[in-house]
């Protein structure tokens, strides 16, 4: 069974999955602090020109000295130029490999998150990764440039006192105008922010749900409920976005007022000044102009909150994903199985899915040994499917063990265990792309032979093979357009198609005409003979492939046992057409 020892991935940090990427790249964030510093103090150059001419050149109407200021002005503002290209350059390129990261740890703990740690509709799942879009664009847009530019507003007024003196208490005091407003506004606009999420989800959710359903919308006519939905979570949503940007325009109509009187004000101010002969004509335009940019920044507050309050909602629906329960393994301490033999205990296994009060399976216990054939059969939620769910680890049970080869499956890989199970769900899902890539799904060992037998065995050879183009045919979504059949003879040859050592059917010919379906069977009994099967069905024509029958109901074990006795028990209890209704006691052997 070649036990060896776990390989261990390096697991995705669920402290810092977000944060960690940042440190990784720390020196290009250095980088563009640094740019961001030469270019706030080149922008201090055309001031000091300003000033330079206005007291310095023009009286003295020194031409040279005017040459060689604009010269020097010339040599600024390339450099200025090339630095806020390197910034952006930086910016865009770090934010480029972080996003990559980053989006990487999602998507993979997006993979492995556990079945049962699913909540919600798939449109809010689907909502909170694309929220991840909101995150990127604060971290590496020109939001962070402002960031950046916020600390640099003391170095300006550092160049207002040096030049102005007095003057500097001007934008002093016009800072806090801005600075408060926005403090006070934040919580609403937090508050704002997530409840636009919320909406959000709620108009993502719907909008899938119809888009997924449309042909069963339009066969029933519920057109007009999805329609009064969408308006309703269309309409909620808008409402909250108008309160939000209205607050924000609140603080970007305090932000201009702050710097309209901020300049007045040095005006007013520098005018008696300059009529004391405190200060000059050249120093108080400087100082104007230094107010401007001073102030700047803090210009770009609202949307600065805005687009801050909207990653904060965004990063904590985004954290509780990947702090939520994961098939990580590699903080435990496994063995890798390459190969399964196949045999299959229950051992009082009772479950039930997230968000039910009643068990599903309750103390159910059996054996299937390796290489044997097994039918499950049962009314409806009697709990069959559910045997294969947990057989196959997509859900842990509550109590109890499910054991694969003597070992129980929660100390086994996903990957290993997956890689030696074969299956087919009752509800088939093709993804968008060709035949060929759904029967692959991405795996280079698989070859056009091994195709080529599964699509015989399953039948999709039948209608594949008359197509020009064949297994290159391009499927729509969820394989719009074939028959129920024909995607079940491909989900099929999609589970034949790996030489895996079990095989799980689950109703796999339920959409099948009969013609179909006893040519399907009657092939499917050459490639079982060495594969351990459990196959659960309502068809009878099944029976065939298998030697040992299992009854449930009501989530318990009502009769096992060899093919012909059970069959042979049905019949004389129930007679031959209710051979799926248990009558006997709780785990009674046939």
């Amino acid at each position: 069974m070649n036990d060896q020892p776990a390989v261990q991935s390096k697991s995705i940090d669920t402290d810092n999955w977000f944060w960690s990427a940042f440190v990784e790249h720390k020196w290009s964030y250095i980088q563009i602090i640094v740019a961001a510093g030469l270019i706030n103090i080149f922008s201090l150059a055309s001031s000091i020109f300003i000033m330079v001419v206005y007291d310095r050149v023009i009286p003295n109407n020194a031409v040279e000295s005017l040459i060689a200021l604009t010269t020097g002005m010339v040599i600024v503002i390339v450099f200025d130029f090339t630095l806020k290209f390197l910034r952006a350059l930086f910016i865009d390129s770090v934010g480029r490999k972080i996003d990559l990261k980053v989006a990487r740890r999602i998507f993979k703990r997006l993979e492995d998150l556990k079945l049962s740690a699913f909540k919600g509709s798939v449109g809010e799942l689907v909502n909170s990764v694309r929220e991840y879009e909101s995150i990127r664009d604060f971290c590496t847009s020109a939001t962070l440039a402002t960031v950046v530019d916020i600390p640099f507003i003391m170095l300006f007024l550092l160049v207002i006192w040096a030049i102005g003196g007095s003057l500097v208490i001007v934008p002093i005091l016009a800072i806090p105008l801005v600075v408060i407003t926005g403090l006070l506004i934040q919580p609403w606009l937090a508050k704002y922010s997530q409840a636009g999420m919320s909406e959000g989800q709620s108009k993502q959710s719907t909008l899938i749900e119809v888009v997924s359903g449309l042909e069963t919308m339009k066969a029933l006519g519920a057109g007009r409920m999805f329609l009064n939905r969408w308006e309703k979570a269309v309409a909620n949503h808008s409402e909250i976005s108008l309160k939000s940007r209205l607050l924000s325009q609140i603080t970007v109509n305090s932000a201009s007022t702050a710097q309209q009187i901020s300049q007045i004000g040095i005006v007013v101010y520098g005018f008696w000044l300059v009529v004391a002969g405190d200060l000059t004509f050249g120093a108080l335009i400087a100082s104007v102009i230094l107010s401007g940019r001073c102030l700047a920044p803090l210009g770009q507050m609202a949307n600065l909150m805005t687009r801050l309050n909207h990653a904060r909602s965004a990063y904590r629906k985004l954290d509780a994903l990947m702090r939520a329960p994961h098939e990580d393994m590699s903080e435990r301490d496994v063995l890798r199985r390459k190969t399964l033999d196949g045999k299959i205990e229950f051992n009082n296994v009772s479950f039930r899915y997230p968000g039910q009060n009643t068990n599903v399976l309750e103390n159910v216990s059996f054996t299937i040994n390796s290489g044997e054939k097994v039918a499950i059969l049962g009314r409806i939620g009697s709990g069959k499917s559910t045997v294969l769910r947990l057989a196959s680890g997509l859900y842990e049970p509550d109590n109890g063990a499910v054991m694969i080869d003597n070992t129980d499956i929660r100390q086994i890989v996903p990957e290993d265990l997956r890689n030696n199970i074969s299956m087919v769900l009752q509800d088939v899902f093709l993804f968008s792309g060709s035949v060929k890539e759904n029967l692959t799904l991405g795996r280079e060992d698989i070859t056009d032979e091994d195709i080529l037998r599964a699509a015989e065995l399953s039948g999709v050879q039948e209608f594949i093979g008359a197509i020009p183009n064949g297994y290159d045919l391009k499927l729509r979504d969820r394989g719009e357009g074939l028959s129920g059949g024909q995607k079940q003879s491909i989900s099929l040859a999609r589970a034949l198609v790996r030489p895996s050592p079990i095989l799980f059917l689950d109703e796999p010919t339920s959409a099948m005409d009969n013609n179909f379906e006893a040519a399907v069977v009657s092939r499917l009994k050459q490639t079982m003979q060495d594969k351990t099967v459990v196959i659960v069905t309502h068809r009878a024509s099944l029976l065939q492939l298998v030697d040992k029958i299992i009854i449930m109901d009501k989530g318990r074990i009502a009769m096992m046992g060899p093919r012909d006795q059970v069959l042979q028990k049905l019949a004389q209890n129930q007679g031959p057409n209710q051979m799926q209704k248990p009558v006997q006691s709780e785990g009674q052997d046939a």
